[in-house]
């Protein structure tokens, strides 16, 4: 990876860092594909429940920032899982633009099933709890510094 930024001879995807969080964010989706099925649940499902279970009655930007999609993205998702009496969607009393979503009994019901993927998941990778806090903590830094670098470049 010490190679220029002008030099692109030599440089095979299997050498790329961004190639290899590329593909293992699909493994990722994989891996847990069969487990939340049966739940009725796609990962990004998953990941607005957990974020509701975190702090419930969230803004729909809130929710947006907190899992990284964008309202494009977001409310789609959020109309199919408010169709499917997981979540309940209304306009904040104080400012109309808002809307503001929470988890219903049957959501409740529903994360409590899928903190069970969270587990079921973590036994599967087969790595210590140092070794996974240490990676997230990389990946995190990671991430961040991507997003402050794609922020200096936008503004």
């Amino acid at each position: 990876m010490a190679q220029s930024a002008t030099s692109h001879e030599g440089i095979g995807l299997d050498q790329m860092l961004c190639f290899a969080i590329y593909s293992t964010n699909g493994a990722f989706n994989r891996a847990y594909r069969p487990i939340l099925d049966p739940l009725g649940l796609t990962y990004p499902q998953y990941l607005v429940l957990l974020a509701l279970g975190e702090a419930d009655e969230m803004t729909v930007g809130a929710i947006g920032a907190r899992v990284f999609l964008e309202s494009n993205t977001l409310t789609p998702l959020l109309k199919r899982l408010e169709a499917a009496g997981h979540i309940a969607r209304r306009r904040d009393a104080a400012d109309e633009r808002q809307v503001r979503v929470s988890l219903t009994p049957q959501g409740r019901a529903l994360l409590h099933d899928a903190c069970a993927v969270t587990e079921d998941m973590a036994v599967s990778l087969r790595l210590s709890r140092e070794q996974a806090e240490a990676l997230r903590g990389a990946i995190v830094t990671l991430r961040d510094t991507l997003n402050t670098l794609s922020a200096n470049r936008d503004g």
